[in-house]
């Protein structure tokens, strides 16, 4: 097999019932669809099997968080390319071959996505396709001088419409979980994704380790996809924040060493346990003490789990999309002028 389209599911039978079909019926040959299941308790894998019976499912019996499931399930794969794709993903026919021919003519990319549009809900039922850009992946992901992740057409909650502004140049520091196309041969040369992280950011992680290996990270603008975003864990889930700021400290402990040196590497982080203690205080004293908590729950856990092994890989390669700006600083003085200034940037660069 060439192209294994693989949906880690758990507990989203609304969403295999609405994507599924559309899914199946949009692989050209050579590819094949596989769900596998994190031990759902909703009845997702029953409907699979019953609605696509011979569509290849794996009981991975259960929860391993997005890491442990997709390193589970795809160690039972065998094909050239894995496509990680959330059940909350729609596509349309012709989304996948844009993705494979870029990887077969650029044989230095070791991972591509597509551009991820919003999906947006729509009162008595259904979603409603969007040309604003979604959250979670955008037009191909950044990371900011201090290590905070953005994305071609979003900044922090900022999102821009498409229209064809962000086409002109593909190669990013990481493209999102959401919708991502990697070679099986890097998978398993970076032993797949860094299960201290669970969920989020691991894709972030994955592409910076693959950009120091010597491959390039690509969007390719020839496929677009409708996510709707946040299907397992809501926004705003204190779980899910704590994630984020623990998971964002274990990729730059990770990567940074490597790409800015120890040094400035030691003091970016011991800024930004500053700057997450700052948010920790604007959280209690807007009245979110939970929220708070979180912060302090991610630091502690990061400085458990920061002990934990870390792949070795070249060091020797150029890391593109880790840009020397701050993106923070940089929303508060433009507004919704950053975009502009992102683009001149990026031109620039």
């Amino acid at each position: 097999m060439k192209t294994a389209v693989v949906i880690l599911n758990w507990n989203t039978e609304h969403y295999l019932r609405a994507f599924l079909p559309a899914l199946v019926s949009s692989c050209p040959s050579g590819s094949e669809v596989i769900v596998a299941d994190s031990g759902s308790s909703d009845g997702s894998l029953d409907w699979v099997k019953s609605e696509f019976p011979g569509l290849r499912t794996i009981a991975l019996g259960d929860n391993f968080g997005f890491t442990g499931g997709y390193n589970r399930a795809l160690a039972q794969i065998d094909a050239e390319y894995y496509v990680l794709i959330n059940s909350d993903v729609e596509v349309s026919a012709g989304w996948l071959e844009p993705l494979v021919a870029y990887m077969d003519s650029h044989p230095e990319c070791g991972v591509c996505g597509p551009k991820l549009h919003a999906l947006m809900p729509v009162s008595g039922g259904g979603f409603e396709r969007s040309k604003r850009f979604e959250y979670a992946g955008a037009a191909g992901g950044l990371l900011d001088c201090f290590g905070y992740p953005f994305c071609r057409g979003r900044v922090l909650s900022r999102l821009e419409e498409d229209y064809g502004q962000w086409d002109s140049r593909n190669e990013v520091l990481w493209v999102s979980g959401a919708c991502m196309l990697t070679r099986s041969s890097l998978w398993k040369s970076l032993g797949g994704l860094d299960e201290r992280f669970f969920a989020h950011m691991e894709e972030i992680d994955y592409c910076w380790k693959a950009q120091r290996m010597g491959c390039s990270v690509a969007v390719v603008p020839e496929s677009t996809v409708w996510h709707v975003g946040g299907g397992t864990l809501p926004n705003d889930s204190p779980f899910k924040l704590e994630l984020n700021y623990r998971n964002n400290l274990l990729l730059l402990d990770n990567n940074l060493p490597s790409t800015v040196g120890r040094t400035r590497a030691r003091l970016i982080i011991c800024v930004r346990y500053i700057l997450d203690l700052a948010s920790a205080v604007v959280y209690l004293l807007g009245g979110h003490p939970e929220r708070c908590k979180a912060v302090f729950k991610a630091h502690k856990a990061y400085r458990s789990l920061r002990a934990g092994a870390h792949p070795a890989v070249n060091t020797k390669a150029e890391v593109k999309g880790y840009w020397k700006i701050c993106i923070i600083l940089q929303s508060l003085l433009r507004g919704g002028g950053v975009f502009k200034y992102l683009k001149r940037y990026e031109d620039s660069h």
